[in-house]
């Protein structure tokens, strides 16, 4: 049978709304996609799970028509059902770990998933009180996965979140074309219903130490306050008028609105928009800025579209919306014209021998060529702030950190070198950075300070 196609907003369309572009499985797509699982005696897909939901049962809960217990089976390792089943990369993960996937197409398991968070409530459940506390530095995946697993296990849960508003870069960071913010809210009051405790507009190293937290009675503490450092190009003209990072650009869009006109922050926009970097971020930068009104977007990346990192689905839906790939091109130097961006002058390159990713490394050619702009935006990732790693210092507390900044943490517990501080997400990755690595770490450090605590 062949996979099932959810139903997607009409391409023209939504180039101007946020709405999502694409909808859930009908009741029968449910069920036809559901009777594709092959039921695996060692079923691969749990194994591609960085959290291990239990796919099949799950899917078998679908096919004897219980949504509800296969909300339950999904959410005995993953309180965020809806999220993932949008954002996370199921081609790597899951689905491509999929048998049907060798000589067909794999489950949606995705798909199927999003469907079941949707259409399925979270059950609170009862609680009995360990007498301890534990704190969460940062309110994203690795955050709310920590504080849902630490406050089943009994302890109290408080978390600190910079921001004004909770999700961390699931807010800031994914626009909502791909994940609505009635999904997102949904899922934190989830959190909220179990008693978990959120504290807006406090920056730990800041408004509050670790010390601090800990002279507090906390009994243990769960640094996940992500990457925000933005990496920049390092080129002439990056300090004119209409550069922005990745970061700034998609937080002030969708924290702030700014896209909006009767915004008190407004965004300057221009007529044509590059993004350099060709990651999910880079598709979130470029799909965005044509909602917000670029007549012109280019998406301009260093290698082939081969060596592209963004889903495959992202690719295709930017594609659809208008926007232009560039590829085999990097920045040479920004041009200005009284302080604002004028045009880039891009190098043109060509593909040389593999580097340490295995991925052929951009060679330049020596030639040239310059392309009008008036908005340059740099997705080229992102590092940790070092707010809290410097603030523990100046209390006498060292953090380790890696040449790159980043917490050095155990693989399995997440636990750093300072007693009862664990960490993870992008502050402390172990492998790919991504949503549902992240709730893996959330779910090892939650376990690991359980088993400390106990």
């Amino acid at each position: 049978m062949d996979r099932q196609r959810v139903q997607e907003q009409d391409k023209i369309k939504r180039r101007s709304n946020f709405e999502p572009v694409e909808s859930n499985f009908t009741e029968e797509q449910v069920k036809l996609e559901a009777s594709r699982c092959l039921h695996c005696k060692n079923p691969k897909c749990v194994q591609g799970c960085p959290v291990n939901i239990q796919i099949p049962d799950f899917i078998q809960a679908i096919k004897e028509n219980n949504l509800d217990k296969a909300g339950e089976i999904i959410r005995q390792t993953s309180m965020l059902p809806s999220v993932c089943g949008r954002v996370c990369p199921q081609e790597r993960q899951c689905e491509g770990n999929c048998i049907l996937g060798i000589k067909g197409e794999p489950v949606s398991i995705g798909a199927l998933e999003r469907y079941v968070g949707d259409n399925t409530s979270a059950k609170t459940p009862q609680i009995k009180s360990s007498g301890k506390k534990v704190a969460v530095v940062g309110s994203g995946c690795a955050g709310m996965t920590a504080a849902c697993d630490l406050r089943k296990a009994g302890h109290k849960v408080e978390v600190f979140e910079a921001l004004h508003e909770l999700g961390g870069v699931l807010r800031y960071g994914i626009p909502p074309f791909r994940l609505p913010r009635i999904v997102l809210d949904r899922e934190i009051t989830n959190l909220e219903n179990m008693g978990v405790k959120f504290h807006k507009n406090v920056i730990v190293g800041k408004s509050i130490t670790l010390k601090q937290l800990k002279e507090d009675g906390f009994d243990a503490i769960f640094i996940s306050s992500g990457a925000g450092l933005p990496k920049m190009l390092n080129i002439p003209g990056e300090n004119l008028n209409g550069v922005f990072s990745a970061n700034e650009f998609l937080t002030r869009v969708n924290l702030m609105h700014a896209g909006q006109p009767d915004s008190t922050t407004p965004l300057r926009v221009g007529k044509k928009a590059a993004i350099f970097g060709g990651g999910n971020v880079a598709m979130d930068a470029a799909r965005t800025a044509v909602r917000v009104g670029f007549e012109e977007v280019y998406i301009i990346y260093r290698r082939t579209e081969k060596e592209l990192p963004a889903r495959l689905e992202e690719i295709r839906h930017a594609k659809e919306e208008g926007i232009i790939f560039k590829f085999l091109y990097a920045p040479k130097e920004i041009l200005g014209e009284d302080g604002y961006v004028k045009a880039v002058e891009l190098e043109i390159m060509e593909l040389g021998e593999p580097d340490d990713s295995g991925r052929r490394r951009p060679v330049s050619t020596g030639r040239y060529e310059t392309v009008e702009l008036d908005t340059v935006i740099v997705a080229l990732g992102t590092g940790p702030n070092p707010i809290i790693q410097k603030s523990a210092l100046a209390e006498g507390i060292e953090i380790s950190i890696d040449k790159k900044g980043y917490i050095i943490v155990d693989s399995e517990t997440r636990a750093t070198n300072i007693e009862n501080v664990f960490a993870g997400g992008d502050v402390a990755p172990v492998g790919e950075s991504n949503a549902i690595n992240a709730m893996g770490a959330g779910k090892k450090a939650a376990k690991a300070i359980n088993d400390l605590l106990k």
